[in-house]
């Protein structure tokens, strides 16, 4: 297993009260698609992806560590995508996620992200997350699982924002 993954992010699911976050599997490649080619989803990170991208990521995101595919339990349904990388922004784990429209503004999000966030402080002392400036909703959703601002850059010719969440008594 890469440096990069810890076995308890990477290959272990994650169960919530709704959603289990799990490694992508096969069956997971249409939604996933439309996470990388929905302009919607895409807005604040920098468009949809070429064909020839997601042909890539396509053949990599099976079983890859730290890809973790949100499935709601009630009827298995793809909601979203939580990437967890123990290489991330500094060396720090830094935590990403894409939900598809459709499940937006229903907390499936934030209880996802939670539930990766804090299995990943259970290893490291410290998590991170950028999002866009712009993008309120993330930025809502960061602060809303314990995460506090910590610095602010340009990048991508956009202002960005860098979150932080410490483990108590680890960071």
């Amino acid at each position: 297993m890469p440096a990069s993954a810890t076995p308890s992010v990477a290959s272990a699911p994650i169960a919530t009260k709704r959603l289990v976050l799990r490694p992508v599997r096969t069956r997971d490649l249409p939604a996933v698609t439309r996470l990388w080619t929905d302009p919607e989803v895409r807005r604040h990170l920098g468009g949809p992806v070429t064909d020839t991208v997601v042909r890539i990521r396509q053949r990599r995101i099976v079983g890859a560590p730290g890809r973790l595919a949100v499935e709601r339990t009630l009827d298995g349904a793809v909601l979203g995508l939580v990437t967890v990388d123990r290489d991330g922004r500094g060396g720090e784990t830094e935590v990403s996620y894409q939900f598809l429209p459709e499940y937006w503004g229903q907390g499936y999000a934030r209880e996802a992200v939670a539930a990766a966030v804090a299995r990943a402080l259970e290893d490291v002392p410290s998590v991170v997350a950028v999002t866009q400036e712009g993008n309120t909703r993330s930025r809502r959703l960061l602060e809303a699982v314990g995460m506090v601002h910590a610095e602010s850059f340009a990048e991508w010719d956009a202002h960005q924002v860098l979150y932080r969440r410490s483990s108590p008594g680890k960071g």
